[in-house]
């Protein structure tokens, strides 16, 4: 399928697209916050920048948008039918950004965690996620 948008159009709107604040995130922070949970937003000072930190726990929590991360198996990772040898060296590319950084984390003592778009994407699902990561959370490693 040929891009409905020209070039300039679509840079316009991938330039739309954010990584801090997004509304996955926004919905697992408020669903945390309502469980007792405080964190520190965006670790500055960590490999890959943590969505989420818990420093009482050593714990970090990244969320990732399906499309962006390759969440295995989701409807949502489809790969796009123009320019696909791009989108897939920048799809393997990100995956093997987030396997080096999980493994900077924990080999200084912290504990990853990796919530997907599609696990808050509805108040239920949303709950049901903050619920089971909070238990996590809590428990030691």
């Amino acid at each position: 399928m040929v891009d409905f948008l020209t070039p300039r159009e679509r840079s316009e709107r991938m330039s739309r697209i954010r990584s801090k604040d997004t509304q996955p995130e926004l919905v697992l922070r408020k669903v945390l916050h309502g469980l007792g949970l405080r964190y520190r937003l965006h670790g500055r000072g960590l490999p890959g920048k943590p969505d989420l930190v818990f420093p009482r726990y050593r714990v970090v929590v990244f969320i990732h948008g399906c499309f962006w991360h390759r969440h295995a198996g989701c409807k949502i990772a489809t790969t796009p039918k123009s320019n696909t040898s791009f989108w897939v060296e920048k799809f393997e590319k990100n995956v093997a950004r987030d396997l080096r950084v999980a493994a900077e984390l924990e080999s200084l003592g912290w504990r990853v965690f990796v919530v997907w778009e599609c696990e808050v994407n509805s108040t239920t699902k949303a709950s049901l996620t903050g619920e089971r990561l909070a238990r996590l959370i809590r428990e030691e490693a």
